[in-house]
């Protein structure tokens, strides 16, 4: 086997043009939905709900990115060696991406019922009394500064071990980020449960699920898996990772999706099932409206094509060998997260119409698109700004040459 230099794998040039797009891109979608929110009326509640979309969607690539690298320091495998350093890169933009909530913390009473209330609403809420020692702006901010806090800390010790690693060489190093990642993992899972708790179930603040936190720890990692995939399919094409990526890199990357697939598939399926079986008032209305005014059509897309469709493709092993139908699949996911992520937001009763975007408008979807291209946009300039400041292999790890030599293999 070759020896592994850093100056053999240097991010491809052709990055710069993709970075230069997205921030092109993410400043107009932002100016975009930031005109939109103060011209129209009822703009500003609209606008936050579409960045909230934007926003979940992207953290949620981020976040997943960090709880991918943490398994795979975790479990090993040749799979996470070849991506680490696309993983990486997606969990240092979490700082960023911490800063970007800011306008959905000062927009609250615009966007969270429970925040309107405290603000000023007359009609009493016992739910809303109740719940106020939890869902209030102060402990709300500070479980921002929480979630971010642990977040970014984890990414920044697993990034600084890495490239101690490559500047020293010390195999050692792999075992502590091995130590580290299993608590830090179980902080991965109770931060992002309550995370989406806080921004996304409190749209609803009179319902609530056991399982709703599960959905996102595995659909962020879902998110980011399938955004991996995709790169990593475009840098096979390139120098230098034509020379490492191979048929078994991108099998296992597809069996992992698979397995992602279903589990999403198997929470979704088991909070229906408790909420529809226990038939209590305080549950069922969730669902009940998610099933009128279009929103039932949604949900029969997204049992057929977000797990029936991917699920019965990822059951081939040569489309999993196949680099380029796995990336178009992997993409194809990440429009199905999309529009999951709009079926658990977009229906909520709004802070001044009620339950007005129980329809589906037109205007909500091309607002949470602009929205979705805005962060997207600002989102990919930190990635790849990241991602081209490193090797793109971890190239002193003890077992990247093993990892190379597995990718060739043939199953």
């Amino acid at each position: 086997m070759t020896e592994v230099k850093a100056e053999n794998y240097t991010a491809p040039a052709g990055l710069n043009q993709f970075q230069t797009l997205a921030l092109g891109v993410g400043v107009i979608g932002l100016v975009a939905l930031a005109f939109g929110a103060f011209l129209t009326e009822g703009g500003v509640e609209t606008a936050l709900r579409a960045y909230l979309l934007g926003y979940t969607f992207w953290a949620g690539i981020a976040v997943g990115c960090l709880g991918i690298l943490l398994l795979q320091h975790l479990t090993g495998g040749s799979w996470g060696l070849v991506i680490r350093r696309v993983l990486e890169a997606g969990a240092k933009t979490l700082p960023f991406v911490g800063l970007l909530f800011l306008p959905l913390l000062v927009g609250a009473a615009q966007l969270y019922k429970w925040a309107s209330y405290q603000a000023g609403h007359t009609v009493a809420d016992e739910v809303l009394d109740h719940k106020a020692p939890y869902l209030n702006i102060t402990f709300f901010a500070v479980r921002w500064l929480i979630y971010f806090a642990v977040w970014s800390v984890s990414a920044y010790l697993l990034s600084r071990w890495s490239q101690q690693q490559d500047e020293t060489g010390n195999w050692e190093i792999s075992n502590k980020m091995n130590r580290f990642s299993a608590p830090a993992l179980i902080a991965f899972v109770l931060t992002v449960t309550f995370a989406a708790i806080d921004w996304v179930m409190s749209l609803d603040p009179h319902w609530y699920s056991t399982m709703f936190g599960l959905l996102f720890v595995i659909g962020w990692a879902l998110s980011s898996l399938a955004f991996v995939i995709a790169l990593m399919a475009w840098l096979s094409g390139r120098e230098p990772m034509n020379h490492v990526l191979g048929t078994a890199h991108f099998h296992d990357l597809g069996k992992l999706m698979l397995a992602m697939v279903m589990i999403w598939a198997y929470f979704n399926f088991s909070q229906f099932l408790i909420i529809w079986a226990g038939n209590l008032p305080e549950e069922t209305p969730w669902y009940l409206n998610r099933m009128a005014g279009g929103w039932g059509i949604v949900g029969l897309v997204l049992i057929l094509f977000h797990f029936a469709f991917p699920f019965l493709l990822l059951l081939s092993q040569d489309l999993k060998k196949r680099y380029k139908y796995l990336a178009m699949l992997a993409v194809f996911i990440l429009v199905m997260r999309l529009v999951d992520l709009f079926y658990l937001i977009a229906p909520n009763p709004t802070i001044h119409s009620g339950h007005e975007n129980s329809l589906i408008q037109a205007s909500s979807v091309l607002w949470g698109i602009v929205a979705t291209l805005g962060v997207g946009g600002i989102w990919l300039t930190l990635f790849f700004w990241f991602f081209k400041q490193r090797p793109v292999l971890p190239f002193n790890d003890p077992f990247i040459e093993n990892a190379i030599a597995h990718g060739r293999e043939h199953h």
